[in-house]
């Protein structure tokens, strides 16, 4: 029998990859413009779920990536190879987490 899960306002609180925030508030979150989280976007770093109206929202985990790529472009980095950069750092992270398992079984 298939467990049915409640979505409560606490599990969504809890929950990082719940979309909770709008365009807008996720810009001034990381102190960005719109414009920069639709090149995100484009670039496919994240991709944004979409209200019933078609507006875009993001999670706190999209928004932690869109903060590194921030940070990078702010240093003068492209946005293209900020994107390409924060993709490489999450492959590496993984990688040596899963290595770390490895190690341990």
């Amino acid at each position: 029998m298939a467990r049915v899960f409640h979505v409560t306002a606490e599990t969504r609180l809890d929950d990082d990859d719940y979309p909770a925030y709008t365009m807008g508030r996720a810009a001034e979150l990381i102190d960005a413009t719109p414009a920069f989280l639709r090149a995100l976007g484009e670039a496919r770093l994240i991709t944004p779920l979409r209200s019933e109206g078609g507006h875009r929202r993001y999670s706190r985990h999209q928004l932690r990536i869109a903060a590194r790529a921030r940070e990078l472009v702010g240093q003068g980095t492209p946005v293209e190879a900020a994107c390409r950069i924060v993709v490489l750092e999450d492959q590496l992270e993984e990688a040596l987490r899963v290595n770390e398992e490895l190690r341990n079984t």
